[in-house]
């Protein structure tokens, strides 16, 4: 007698079933369509996708990276390598106009862009000598504030508030990384939506 292993069982021969085996073939075809559908899908580009615009002097070429784009969507910051160090370029959308930043001239290499919802404001870390500095442009004004962080703080990455009063700003101090929250509301006016600026606190109504 032979003695099986307990894991072998016994399968009966299998047996095809002509009307499984057609109903497999009605369905082929409709199976080649939609691999078909699903590979020209994916090989199309997504229609909301387009060019930041041109770039003017830095060339349509240039590397680009670290994107900051306004809450209205109509200014959008990038860094560009430019003879090897990142400089913020400013554009608007979606004609690709370049903005100058004269106040950033001679403060870099820059890194960390990031945009108030009207574009106003445009903060960044900068090179200030041997430290990195936070800096606030107004593009309204025109001025350029420097924050003063507390001593033994180095600036690594930065997000601005939509309304641009508050700035919360990536640290490492004593080697350690460190994420804190700044007031701006005493140095920076709110930079707010058009319908936002006009709306105020309901006035309840006279009883009758």
């Amino acid at each position: 007698m032979t003695i099986r292993p307990a894991s072998t069982t016994d399968h009966p021969p299998h047996r095809s079933n002509p009307q499984t085996s057609a109903r497999r073939l009605r369905l082929l075809p409709v199976l080649i369509g939609l691999c078909w559908a699903i590979q020209a899908c994916s090989s199309v580009p997504w229609q909301a996708r387009r060019s930041a615009g041109p770039t003017g002097v830095f060339g349509q070429d240039t590397d680009r990276q670290e994107p900051a784009l306004s809450g209205d969507g109509q200014w959008l910051a990038t860094l560009l390598l430019r003879d090897g160090s990142p400089t913020l370029l400013l554009q608007e959308q979606p004609s690709g106009r370049r903005v100058p930043l004269p106040n950033l001239r001679g403060l870099t290499p820059h890194r960390s862009p990031s945009l108030s919802w009207n574009g106003r404001y445009v903060a960044l870390v900068v090179q200030q000598g041997p430290r990195r500095q936070v800096v606030v442009e107004d593009r309204a004004s025109g001025r350029l504030h420097r924050l003063q962080l507390p001593v033994g703080l180095e600036p690594e990455r930065l997000s601005l508030a939509p309304d641009g009063r508050r700035l919360a700003i990536a640290t490492v101090v004593q080697g350690r990384p460190q994420v804190q929250l700044f007031e701006l509301s005493s140095v920076l006016e709110p930079d707010l939506p058009p319908a936002e600026a006009i709306r105020g606190p309901a006035t309840p109504m006279e009883n009758r």
